[in-house]
């Protein structure tokens, strides 16, 4: 089976069970292997006190796009350590794009940088994230 036949029934079946994906609106633009983008507007539901929105809201996405990315073989693949910084702050009705990619891998880790701009290319969030590949298929 090729890479991108494999891709496209992973996400199918993440799609099936990935409430949470579903819940923040975010929209599945590509996956293929060791990449993925998503695109998300951000809600009032999603702002904080202060009117911008929650840094849970943007790390959400970025984490999604590192799912995607990271299961795109077929196994069963989980984050092991993620760290983020929000440069800009995102703001209402502001659609944000999240890419995640694969910059190194081993049999079972894989080392990931996801970014999140806006709707002007401006980075808002920056997430990178180590993976790990269970032998458990998804598919």
């Amino acid at each position: 089976m090729s890479t991108e036949l494999i891709a496209n029934k992973v996400v199918e079946q993440m799609l099936l069970t990935d409430h949470f994906t579903k819940h923040m609106g975010m929209e599945l633009l590509e996956v293929k292997d060791g990449y993925s983008k998503i695109k998300m507007v951000v809600t009032k539901n999603m702002l904080n006190a202060f009117g911008i929105a929650h840094g849970g809201a943007a790390f959400s996405l970025a984490d999604s796009a590192f799912a995607y990315a990271c299961n795109f073989d077929g196994k069963v693949t989980v984050a092991l350590d993620i760290s983020v910084s929000y440069p800009k702050a995102a703001k209402e009705n502001d659609i944000l794009i999240a890419e995640a990619k694969q910059m190194n891998k081993t049999n079972r880790t894989a080392l990931y940088l996801i970014e999140v701009k806006n709707q002007h290319n401006e980075l808002v969030t920056l997430l990178k994230g180590t993976c790990y590949k269970t032998e458990k298929n998804l598919i």
